[in-house]
């Protein structure tokens, strides 16, 4: 750490860095920001710097409101789109002022499950493939594309907007693998190289900002709301994920059929036995599981499948000398989540899965959306939740999801999802005013 913090030290001196960033996010997963001097950021590596914590969601209340920003010079980058001076970022754990790490830091509650990881030997790697619109402006949903899955300009425009995106985040360190237009229109899609979990939460951070900040020096808006087109795909991101013992990957195994380890069949079964209450935090809005609805590529059904992309977990087939790519991807999340807890909650179900010895369910290989009812119930398929209220109910009696979180990040979520509901069931929609206003 001693040796990060000088080298971070030369390169604000080198680099003429004018501000330091301070980066954190809230339960939420909003990003939160406020800025050093240089002058001010050798001893912030010593003790951190103290902030009120009661206006940041999900932290403390008003009589508790002392925190500590402790940054982590790992994670110090110059940010690309800081034009007039050079300014820096650098991503911060959150503390309470005796040094103790805060229960309600969504990165402390990511290391937790990490720690728990590594106690078992474990060391969880994600790549995540976030997908996102383009817009003219956020007053409306106006495409500036009527491009389809990997179509090149003249019907993709947005090009340039991706290609200057992967120059920042390349520029930050971030890698890119590689990016396309998606299925809707104006609907695109940048995938990260995979990293340890903790690195990709703050490069998903990261990403999600670039993004917009692109977008806005090219004059357009990006979003990534899960489905802000009626009738069209919404933005999903799948999270490929898999466990490394050393150089190891701990999910393969030559000699079984599916080239699967236990541990990857215990992990899928604990992520499939949890996968519906944890959907809130995967899918944490009420116009997330507008996404979730059959016809639109996005999972409903909770089963796992090698060639089934209907299926909520799919295990991509394995190709000879590429074992360490063995892994499982959860398709259910979307963008707009909170990476650190989606991870966490993720990892904690998968950890689950292998402590306990759960037997893995049958692959599902018929096409799970045109099965009835009774034939999805005989084969042990269930659902994941309709709704938001329905994501909060199963959530509520959840006694995984509460220890996974911990208490105060469990109690403030869903404290914040009720009230989004309780204000969501209120609003009268235009599809009521279109539908209702000319009979009633």
């Amino acid at each position: 750490m001693k040796k990060d913090q000088e080298y971070v030290l030369k390169q604000v001196k080198d680099k003429n860095v004018r501000f330091i960033r301070f980066w954190f996010t809230d339960v939420l997963g909003f990003l939160k920001s406020f800025s050093v001097t240089p002058a001010e950021l050798e001893l912030a590596f010593e003790e951190g710097m103290g902030f009120d914590g009661s206006s940041i969601e999900g932290f403390t209340r008003i009589e508790e409101s002392d925190m500590i920003a402790k940054p982590d010079p790992s994670t110090f980058t110059l940010l690309p789109w800081s034009k007039e001076v050079n300014v820096a970022k650098v991503m911060c754990d959150i503390e309470k002022p005796d040094g103790t790490p805060f229960e309600g830091d969504p990165r402390n509650v990511l290391k937790t499950q990490l720690k728990r990881a590594a106690d078992m030997g474990y060391t969880m790697y994600v790549g995540p493939e976030l997908e996102f619109f383009y817009f003219k402006d956020s007053n409306g949903t106006e495409v500036l594309d009527k491009g389809g899955y990997f179509d090149l300009t003249p019907l993709d425009l947005a090009t340039p907007y991706r290609r200057d995106t992967i120059f920042a985040l390349e520029s930050m360190g971030i890698t890119v693998e590689y990016s396309h237009h998606e299925v809707a229109p104006s609907q695109h899609e940048i995938d990260l190289r995979y990293a340890d979990a903790l690195s990709m939460s703050d490069n998903v951070m990261a990403y999600r900002l670039a993004v917009k900040e692109i977008a806005h020096e090219h004059g357009v808006y990006a979003t990534f709301m899960p489905k802000p087109i009626f009738g069209q795909n919404g933005s999903g991101m799948h999270v490929h994920q898999s466990l490394f013992k050393g150089d190891s990957n701990a999910f393969f195994d030559a000699n079984d059929e599916y080239h699967l380890s236990d541990v990857a069949k215990g992990y899928i079964a604990g992520v499939l036995k949890h996968a519906p209450e944890m959907t809130i935090v995967l899918n944490q809005w009420v116009n997330s599981y507008k996404r979730l609805v059959p016809g639109y590529e996005a999972p409903v059904y909770v089963c796992w499948s090698r060639r089934n992309r209907s299926a909520l977990v799919r295990v991509p087939m394995y190709k000879p000398g590429k074992e360490t790519a063995t892994r499982v991807e959860l398709r259910s999340p979307d963008p707009a989540c909170n990476p650190y807890l989606a991870f966490a909650v993720m990892l904690a179900a998968g950890l689950e899965g292998i402590e306990k010895g759960y037997k893995l369910a049958p692959e599902a290989n018929n096409n799970i959306y045109e099965m009835t009812e009774v034939e999805r119930a005989d084969a042990g398929i269930g659902s994941l939740p309709a709704d938001l209220h329905e994501a909060i109910k199963l959530a509520e009696s959840s006694e995984f999801l509460r220890k996974a979180l911990g208490d105060h990040v469990y109690e403030y979520f869903l404290r914040n999802k009720r009230a989004e509901w309780d204000t969501y069931k209120m609003q009268v929609t235009e599809y009521e005013l279109k539908r209702y206003l000319p009979i009633l």
